[in-house]
């Protein structure tokens, strides 16, 4: 009776053996085999989004090398049969382009230097100034982001003609001069830093230009980089409204040069076209490359203590 019950107690313990949760070790393979699954599929969504970058880049870049009937032939032919790099030559002689590229350098850089100081001054001046209708006025800035600039082309133009500014840089620099978008950034950015470092600072006599500075502009190197960035970039493809501005290339920027490489009948040739697209982006490209190790430094400049 004895040995009945113990291999009853036996063979209950076995199957409640194999019927307890896992173990620690299972549990920890179980996590890095998921793990590495997730793993996996991120890097594929990586690589799904850069090919989706990528891809229209490396067409233009391999599309400047190609004959006319390369670039209309069916289905398309992504690697040019014979190279013809005669169209750079061409984009940039056919039509004035490096005036293009000096009154584009000239409008960047200008809307460039006074929309960084006019956005990060103003967002400083909504978050450590006190005057009266400080809410109203960010109001106001909010409102200014809801107005595509399409709507106020017409007054803007009048009001250029009325000046006399048409077909001049300054005529072309005024309207776009608004910071609505750069005032909206640094300002939340700096509500973000936190008021024990303001304070700090204040006590140790700083003012509101050493305040800016030497305590609030150096924490806010990363958010001031994309600021730049999108800035440049934005300004660089501007085109509507230095079209609507230049009469002809002595004011006239890259985007508005490169559609005097289009003609009119339906039979543009698409190799210098593309051949002074790729130009017209390596500038931007190398101002990113730069600006990118800063963003990255600025990024990380705080992620290890000690």
């Amino acid at each position: 009776m004895s040995e009945i019950v113990m291999t009853e107690s036996t063979t209950s313990g076995d199957v409640a053996s194999t019927t307890s949760p896992a173990g620690p070790d299972q549990r920890a393979k179980a996590y890095a085999r998921r793990k590495r699954v997730a793993t996996v599929f991120g890097y594929l969504a990586m690589v799904v989004v850069v090919l989706l970058v990528a891809l229209p880049l490396v067409w233009i870049l391999l599309a400047s090398f190609k004959d006319r009937s390369e670039i209309y032939v069916q289905p398309a032919v992504w690697w040019p049969s014979v190279w013809h790099p005669e169209n750079y030559s061409e984009a940039t002689t056919s039509v004035p382009f490096w005036d293009f590229m000096r009154n584009s350098v000239i409008v960047t850089s200008i809307l460039g230097v006074v929309k960084f100081a006019l956005g990060v001054l103003s967002a400083y001046g909504l978050v450590f100034l006190r005057f009266p209708f400080k809410n109203l006025v960010f109001i106001v800035i909010i409102a200014a982001l809801m107005v595509p600039n399409q709507i106020t082309s017409i007054t803007n133009y009048a009001f250029i003609a009325q000046l006399g500014l048409r077909n001049t840089f300054l005529g072309i620099i005024l309207p776009l001069a608004g910071v609505a978008f750069g005032t909206f950034l640094m300002r939340n950015h700096f509500l973000s830093i936190p008021q024990e470092i303001i304070e700090a600072a204040r006590m140790d006599g700083a003012g509101h230009f050493r305040l800016l500075t030497r305590v609030v502009m150096p924490l806010s190197i990363p958010t001031m980089v994309a600021f730049a960035l999108i800035t440049l970039v934005n300004e660089w493809n501007e085109y509507l409204w230095p079209f609507l501005m230049a009469d002809d290339y002595t004011v006239a920027t890259l985007p508005v040069g490169l559609t005097q490489l289009q003609n009119n009948d339906g039979l543009t040739n698409w190799g210098p076209v593309m051949a002074a697209t790729v130009l017209a982006m390596l500038p931007m490209l190398v101002v990113f490359l730069l600006l990118q190790r800063h963003m990255i430094k600025g990024l990380t400049s705080g992620a290890v203590k000690g």
